[in-house]
C-alpha cells in the first residue's frame, strides 16, 4: 500500500473471531516505535510506518510472526441502543429483502432487531460502522443500482452486514427502517458515535408494515 504501508488481511468470510485477532494484532503493533498509525478494517489492518523501511521483507516477517501469536481479544466497548422505525416510507428495500430471504416483513424485522451486533470497523463514510451479528438468513446482496438519495439514519442490510447510514446520498445497501440518530458529528468531542468493539442493539420503536 505504498512504500511505508502494509495491508494485513485475513482469509475467509466475514468472521468475528478473525476480527478479534485483527484487534490483537493492532494491540501488539502499537508497541513498536516505527509504527505511525494502525487502521483496522473489516478483517484487515492497515499498518502505516513512520518511514520507508530499509528491509521491507523484515516488516512482512514481523507481521506474519505477530499474526501467528495473535489471540482473539474481546474489545471493551460501550453498548449503543438505536431506536428504529421499521418499515414505512424509508424502508424502500424491505420488500426486496423479503423476496430474497423468503421471509415475511414481520419475520425480517424480528430477526433483525433480535441480533446482537458488534462494530468491527469504521469506514466507507465518516463514522460508518460495519456491524457483525446479522442473522445469516437475512443476508441480502447489495443493490446493483444504488438509491441516489438515502437519508442519513437509514437502517440497512448489505450482504452479511448491518449498518446505519451516516450521510444522505447514494447508497447501495438495502433500507429496512429508519433511526432518528446522529451517527457522526464533526463538531462533537467524539465525532463518531461508534467505535470498533462497541455493541449495538436495534430497538423497535415503531413498526409500520
Amino acid at each position: 500500500m505504498g512504500s511505508r504501508a502494509w495491508l494485513a488481511e485475513t482469509t475467509g468470510a466475514f468472521d468475528l473471531h478473525a476480527q478479534r485477532r485483527i484487534w490483537s494484532l493492532a494491540r501488539a503493533l502499537s508497541h513498536y516505535d516505527d509504527v505511525e498509525s494502525l487502521i483496522p478494517g473489516v478483517t484487515n489492518l492497515l499498518v502505516l510506518l513512520r518511514t520507508t523501511p530499509a528491509d521491507p521483507d523484515a516488516i512482512e516477517y514481523r507481521l506474519h510472526q505477530l499474526w501467528q501469536q495473535a489471540q482473539a481479544v474481546e474489545a471493551q466497548g460501550k453498548l449503543i441502543d438505536i431506536p428504529v422505525c421499521y418499515g414505512g416510507e424509508h424502508a424502500c428495500d424491505l420488500e426486496a429483502v423479503c423476496r430474497h430471504t423468503g421471509f415475511s416483513a414481520q419475520e425480517v424485522v424480528r430477526r433483525h432487531y433480535q441480533g446482537a451486533y458488534t462494530v468491527c470497523a469504521l469506514g466507507s463514510a465518516p463514522g460508518f460502522g460495519y456491524l457483525h451479528g446479522l442473522d445469516p438468513l437475512l443476508a441480502t446482496p447489495r443493490k446493483q443500482v444504488p438509491s441516489l438519495h438515502m437519508l442519513k439514519g437509514t437502517v440497512t442490510i448489505g450482504g452479511p452486514q448491518a449498518g446505519v447510514s451516516v450521510l444522505t446520498g447514494p447508497n447501495g445497501w438495502n433500507a429496512i427502517g429508519y433511526a432518528e440518530i446522529t451517527v457522526f458529528d464533526p463538531w462533537a468531542d467524539s465525532p463518531a458515535l461508534m467505535a470498533p468493539g462497541d455493541r449495538v442493539r436495534f430497538v423497535p420503536e415503531r413498526i409500520e408494515l
